[in-house]
């Protein structure tokens, strides 16, 4: 299976290319129009020009909107047939994929991904006469007016923008800026290096508190190498965990339905209803199309189904922004529920193999232990080779005893 939990993603090279290669052909024989985007790795221009390739050696036209944020693509989509991202997200520079998107701005389903894989060893090309078209555009000024028409203005709020090198350099910091904020840029021009590593983990912002508490910044907002994701720190300059942000704009937006993952706190189901699915924003974007108002992952990928089926890492820092303009966010943090929740990722090349001998029949679904004070859960990572182990209890000595029981489980069976 080529597709993992958000689309193809490995490291660049020979297989890499041939996909793009393969995929051109599949994506021409849907009809219509095919959107393609790109974040800014370096490899973007060469994958992007196999699969205009292919689409048009098959007869299918082509838009081409350059550099953009992955939820710029899912947003423009509408207009088209289907939507294509040429990013590996979070991961570091030496990767590189494709997201694919209905216009909708959900994910191709399950279902749509084993089609399309089947369809790839399809060689079928058109004569000299039968050859389609490509077309530049621009999909960011839509995208980026539907976002700012739906927030308020932030009456010059000072803010540290962090876009990490990546896609959201085009998109963030003029769309804070049209809001009226007072941007404190880091790492916002897309120069196809990232300044940091991708993944927004506080492990590797260490610097951004210090640049809110010396600004006296009302926060911060961190993007990945594609923006679909955005994390954040309060006013006071600390580092603000997914699951209080998930419920930080639960309680914003009064969401009293939520759909989130199996590895969210359980702190979630204090303030709303929750409905929870499998690791993956495809997932949650399938659950959100019929019911829920607000949902996402505490990884950072966050989805407002009345904007976008697809994680907006830009429209989740304008949110952000309105909230720190009208709440003091590190007070509202300090009141909410919490409970220790422990994340450890152990490198695994055979980590599908290996979450199939303990039991799971969808190895990045994983398996799901529970206990009476709390739970873990143990799966295999859908972008990189490792297996991830989420734990969380009622207090930390109930959180560590999860994680030893998961921990226990692999090393058991992972020699089987």
């Amino acid at each position: 299976m080529l597709f993992g939990s958000s689309g193809i993603r490995q490291k660049y090279g020979q297989d890499l290319i041939e996909i793009a290669l393969a995929l051109g052909p599949v994506l021409a024989r849907r009809g219509g129009i095919t959107l393609i985007g790109r974040d800014t790795r370096t490899t973007g221009p060469v994958l992007n020009r196999l699969i205009v390739a292919g689409i048009i050696a098959c007869g299918g036209q082509v838009h081409d909107t350059g550099i953009v944020p992955t939820p710029a693509v899912a947003y423009a989509t509408r207009e088209v047939t289907t939507g294509v991202m040429i990013t590996a997200s979070h991961n570091p520079e030496e990767y590189n994929g494709f997201k694919l998107f209905n216009p909708d701005g959900s994910s191709f389903s399950g279902e749509q991904q084993v089609q399309v894989e089947e369809e790839m060893a399809v060689k079928e090309w058109n004569g000299w006469d039968g050859q389609g078209d490509l077309l530049e555009v621009d999909a960011l000024p839509p995208y980026l007016r539907a976002i700012s028409d739906r927030r308020s203005s932030l009456g010059g709020l000072p803010l540290v923008l962090d876009c990490g090198n990546g896609a959201g350099s085009v998109a963030s910091p003029f769309l804070l800026r049209r809001l009226d904020a007072k941007l404190t840029c880091v790492n916002c021009n897309p120069a196809g290096r990232f300044g940091r590593p991708s993944e927004p983990l506080e492990e590797y912002l260490g610097y951004i508190g210090n640049l809110v508490r010396a600004g006296h910044a009302a926060g911060a907002v961190i993007h990945d190498g594609d923006a679909d994701r955005m994390m954040a720190f309060d006013n006071r300059g600390r580092y603000i965990s997914g699951d209080r942000l998930l419920m930080l704009f639960t309680l914003y937006l009064d969401a009293r339905e939520v759909v989130t993952t199996y590895d969210a706190s359980m702190a979630i189901e204090e303030i709303a209803t929750v409905r929870r699915t499998p690791v993956g924003d495809t997932y949650v974007s399938a659950e959100l199309a019929s019911w829920g108002r607000f949902g996402g992952e505490p990884s950072g990928a966050w989805i407002f189904p009345d904007h976008s089926l697809c994680p907006d890492g830009p429209y989740a820092a304008a949110l952000y922004a309105e909230i720190a303009r009208e709440w003091d966010i590190a007070a509202e943090i300090d009141r909410m529920p919490a409970y220790p929740v422990l994340r450890e990722s152990l490198p695994c090349d055979d980590a599908g193999d290996v979450m199939r001998r303990i039991g799971a029949a969808s190895p990045t679904d994983g398996i799901r232990l529970s206990g009476e004070d709390g739970w873990c859960l143990i799966r295999a990572s859908g972008t990189e080779p490792k297996i991830r182990l989420t734990a969380e209890g009622t207090d930390r000595k109930a959180a560590e005893s999860m994680l030893s029981k998961g921990r226990s489980l692999l090393k058991t069976r992972k020699s089987a």
